[in-house]
């Protein structure tokens, strides 16, 4: 078969030039179609709990994560021309297309009785002209209790500007134009009045983390082909090489992003990740082909029939290699997780792509150029590593318990450290410490604890029962705001019965020590008013669904990461059940903060799936081609080893597992079982040529382990660049990864052999 396939490549070899070409054109024109994604990364499936849970909340209220917050702190806030110019940035933000409302110290809203009847007005209604003017104002704000904790800190002299949007908007492009315009506001203030502004809430958090991701996709491509390119310069000493190597990737790179925009795809922080993943994964196939072709035009000279024998061998054991790796990424698309569907189906169809136009277009643009000289083919077979290999040689035949004595004690050393990893996820724990977008969010949760959206969804069972029966129900979501008030996490909560309490306080002339919830009978004449609860009425849309049966409680919480809030979490939920014991009400907690902490134990869980799904799958391609399960069962040690080394560094580093780092391990084991493969299709095929399982061994060392030990080093330096990632995880990722395949390099070319030959009674 592979003989007629390689008569066929190079027998019409325009037609497939011209094919690649084509191809390469409609992918390139499509890829330049290819959009970031301005949505939420869904990882939870839409049938987990917790989505479903969470699409609920927002079919009746919107999403929640809209809130933008602009901090400072100042002992100057009330001094006229800082409030003057506070007042004209909240005026100037508040009129920008898109943002649907904006409140501040400067605009505030309460509630005044006129003629018996409630109605909304600005606190403020004109630009304070004298600082008389600001010390009037400044009394009347620090009275109002509802705002407290919200938009000021009075204690600390902290102020905030809470900026809603417009969720068209907010997930649009115009979304990154909005924040910017609004931190350019920002700067202008504060240059003026020399204080320093913070930026937080989820708009401006994923605005920085897309404008992030989009640079370091462009980086990341420089970086990967400057650095494997220069990793196959140093190691072939050969610039035909490394063009050959190049134009693969580049038309591999084209394909994904093709693909990507087919599929309607958008560039996530994973899918970002594909274009130079792809050309760190392409170059080996390369190298494999190249490495065959120098060997045999090093034994004849003969062009064509170096070029026939490298597809001939070459193409099988790279076809399960690259299937190996293809299947490492597309065991994602079984998490039914949506991020990580896309990244894993076009992972896998473009590492195939990339496969094919390497077997079709290596062989053709090599029968086009020059044959090398001897001496170059010298350099090109890598001599200087032949020594190394006879060593392995002699280490495999005579040497063996020795092998296994350092392998074990390495994986035994690695399962200590794999048992201290902890799992732990943090919203913006990817960023350096340094970060403006984790430093000014650890400001609001300083000042304002946090400004994660964490909501509160309380369904009374009946239409009108949050108002109706007495007013029952905003009693007990007072008495449930109070057990939340014992958790430092969440910030003070914004719901109906605030609004309420805000108005019973105006009721009795505005002293804040009315500022509660009052008894049944002023509370009944209080939500019978429209401006409150009406169903017209802006601020009772806020909080109440169409029937008023369903009510929020919004807060703004910590990013205090996974472990401290399950524990949070599993202290808060008995106490809400036993507060709402013996009621209809069902109440819901919800939001950004929860999805997240449910994604991180739905990704773990898959880990381990997708792992042993990989290794089933692989195990399968194996045995189509060796048929031999003892073989196949102890050719996974030198794939499943690394992988527990790398997890044993992941612990004694203190590397968490979380979304970021959980996919090292299926890409890593496809990336390992590349080696396995190209190493026992070798020893099949000296077994066929009538060797002895000693020297068969002998010779698949030698045939292999140059190309082997080529694509570990440049795997290794082109995963190495994403460490220069700003993101902790992709940083580790890269890492990690670089880590696993120099160890599946030792396992796959020393530990695999010694297993060959004390199973020797076995054949492949």
């Amino acid at each position: 078969m592979w003989s007629s396939v390689a008569r066929a490549i190079l027998a019409y070899r325009p037609l497939w030039l011209g094919l690649i070409v084509v191809l390469t054109a409609i992918m390139a024109y499509f890829g330049t179609r290819l959009q970031l994604s301005y949505q939420v990364a869904r990882v939870l499936p839409l049938s987990d709990s917790t989505q479903q849970q969470y699409d609920r909340f927002k079919q009746r209220f919107g999403a929640d994560g809209t809130l933008m917050v602009v901090g400072w702190q100042s002992d100057r806030w009330f001094d006229l021309p800082v409030y003057q110019g506070w007042y004209d940035m909240t005026d100037r933000v508040g009129k920008l297309p898109g943002v649907k409302q904006v409140l501040s110290t400067t605009r505030l809203y309460t509630l005044d009785r006129q003629d018996e009847k409630w109605a909304v007005s600005p606190l403020i209604k004109q630009r304070p002209q004298t600082q008389t003017d600001v010390d009037s104002l400044k009394k009347q704000v620090l009275s109002l209790p509802f705002y407290e904790g919200l938009l000021f800190n009075p204690a600390t002299k902290a102020t905030l500007m809470a900026i809603s949007f417009d969720e068209r908007k907010l997930n649009s492009r115009a979304r990154i134009e909005l924040v910017e315009t609004i931190r350019r506001y920002g700067k202008e203030f504060a240059d003026k009045n020399r204080v320093e502004l913070h930026y937080s809430g989820l708009p401006s958090i994923r605005t920085e983390v897309m404008k992030k991701v989009s640079g370091e996709m462009k980086l990341f491509m420089g970086l990967a082909a400057g650095v494997t390119g220069l990793m196959v310069w140093l190691l072939f000493r050969s610039g035909r090489v490394v063009w050959l190597s190049m134009t693969v990737v580049a038309i591999g790179v084209c394909i994904a992003v093709g693909t990507l925009s087919l599929f309607g795809y958008d560039i996530t922080l994973l899918t970002g990740l594909l274009p130079p993943l792809l050309i760190v994964i392409g170059v080996p196939n390369c190298v494999f082909l190249v490495n065959k072709y120098h060997e045999e035009l090093a034994q004849h000279g003969d062009k064509q029939r170096a070029l026939e024998t490298m597809i001939r061998q070459i193409g099988l054991s790279a076809l399960l290699a690259n299937v190996t790796t293809a299947i490492g990424f597309g065991v994602f698309y079984f998490t039914n997780s949506r991020l990580l569907m896309e990244f894993g189906v076009v992972a896998a169809i473009s590492v195939m792509a990339v496969y094919a136009v390497c077997l079709v277009l290596v062989p053709i643009l090599l029968s086009y150029l020059p044959v090398p000289k001897p001496t170059q083919l010298q350099t090109l077979q890598g001599g200087r590593w032949r020594s190394l290999l006879s060593y392995v040689d002699y280490l495999v035949h005579q040497r063996r318990k020795l092998i296994y004595g350092s392998i074990a004690a390495i994986t035994l050393v690695s399962t200590l450290g794999l048992n201290r990893i902890r799992v732990e996820g943090y919203v913006v724990d990817d960023l350096p410490k340094n970060d403006p977008v984790y430093t000014d969010l650890r400001f609001m949760e300083k000042q304002f604890k946090g400004a994660l959206p964490l909501e509160v969804m309380i369904d009374t069972g009946t239409p009108n029962g949050v108002v109706g029966n007495a007013g029952r129900a905003l009693y007990k979501i007072r008495a449930m705001e109070r057990i939340m008030d014992d958790y430092p996490e969440f910030s003070k909560p914004n719901s109906l019965v605030d609004a309420i309490r805000f108005a019973y306080q105006r009721y009795r002339g505005g002293e804040p020590r009315y500022y509660v919830l009052p008894p049944a009978m002023e509370l009944k004449k209080l939500v019978g008013d429209s401006p409150l609860t009406g169903k017209q009425s802006s601020l009772a849309q806020s909080f109440l669904d169409s029937s008023r049966q369903v009510t929020r409680v919004s807060y703004q919480m910590a990013d205090v990461g996974s472990i401290r809030l399950k524990a949070v979490l599993g202290s808060l939920r008995p106490r809400l059940d036993s507060l709402f014991a013996g009621t209809p009400y069902k109440v819901s907690l919800t939001g950004h903060s929860l999805v997240f902490l449910q994604s991180n134990d739905y990704l773990l869980g898959n880990l381990y799936e997708s792992l042993l799904l990989a290794i089933g799958l692989i195990a399968l391609v194996g045995m189509v081609l060796f048929r031999s399960i003892p073989i196949i069962l102890l050719s996974k040690l030198p794939c499943l080893i690394p992988l527990v080394v790398t997890a044993g560094i992941m612990g004694f580093a203190d590397i968490a597992f979380k979304p970021s780092t959980i996919l090292i391990f299926s890409i890593a084991f496809g990336l390992a079982s590349d080696g396995t493969v190209y190493f026992l299709t070798s020893y099949r095929r000296q077994l066929q040529l009538g060797f002895e399982p000693s020297a068969a061994i002998t010779q698949a060392i030698h045939e292999t382990g140059i190309s082997l030990i080529y694509t570990a080093l440049i795997l290794a330096g082109g995963f190495a660049v994403f460490a220069a990632s700003s993101f902790g995880g992709t940083a580790a990722l890269g890492v990690l990864v670089a880590t696993t395949v120099l160890m599946a390099c030792l396992t796959n070319l020393v530990l695999l052999p010694a297993l060959l030959l004390t199973l020797k009674r076995y054949r492949v």
